[in-house]
């Protein structure tokens, strides 16, 4: 069955792979240029305690406190605690979001494209474990509106590993396969905030090869 929708490899040596990711593209968040040094750092020590303490148990008290601003001038940068677990969120998978779409002009072949992407999405990861937690772990907290945008960003990542495999499949370079493929797919990947250290025997550049290799082996049309 071949890849539909939107939804959530001759084995290459180490050496090989490190060549084709390296320097795709760079991206960054579009909330990189609208946040303010202070909105980030608000962002920043709130996901830290939301991944401590879980979001529901993290109150606007602990909060100011972290980030040395009174009620008022909180309020003023995040709107309410909600808006700011939204923020959280949403922060991140739009950079996943906006390099993939980069990623998906550019001259490269379907397996390079998902090993650039593997590779960004575990450095991501690994980088910002305190907001991924988040992410993974509050998510249902948020409001019905925002829970929606959430859904459509994550849909329209999901939507970029289908291109990449449906690319695949037009250059004969991998199978048809179920829609399923890439949940399981981001599933392997996603999960890993659960264990993933960032400083590690293995970088996240060499754990994202290593499941391209598991995955890209059982993808190949040979």
């Amino acid at each position: 069955m071949r890849l539909i929708g939107r939804y959530n490899a001759s084995h290459m040596s180490k050496r090989q792979s490190a060549t084709t990711v390296e320097g795709p593209v760079p991206a960054r968040s579009s909330s990189d240029f609208t946040a303010s040094p202070v909105k980030r750092r608000i962002i920043e020590a709130s996901a830290k305690l939301f991944a401590r303490r879980g979001y529901s148990a993290t109150g606007i008290a602990e909060i100011e406190k972290a980030v040395g601003l009174g009620r008022g001038a909180l309020y003023h940068h995040i709107g309410n605690k909600e808006n700011l677990l939204y923020e959280i969120s949403r922060l991140h998978v739009l950079d996943m979001v906006e390099y993939g779409e980069q990623l998906a002009g550019e001259d490269l072949t379907a397996e390079e494209k998902f090993r650039a992407l593997a590779r960004r999405l575990m450095n991501t990861i690994a980088d910002n474990l305190a907001e991924l937690t988040v992410f993974f772990s509050d998510h249902r907290a948020l409001s019905r509106a925002h829970a929606a945008e959430l859904v459509e960003i994550r849909t329209r990542f999901e939507g970029l590993w289908t291109a990449i495999l449906e690319q695949g499949v037009r250059e004969g370079e991998l199978r048809e396969t179920s829609p399923v493929v890439v949940k399981g797919v981001l599933g392997m990947f996603n999960y890993s905030y659960l264990w993933l250290r960032p400083r590690g025997e293995e970088s996240p550049e060499q754990i994202a090869d290593e499941f391209c290799d598991v995955l890209l082996s059982g993808l190949k049309t040979h």
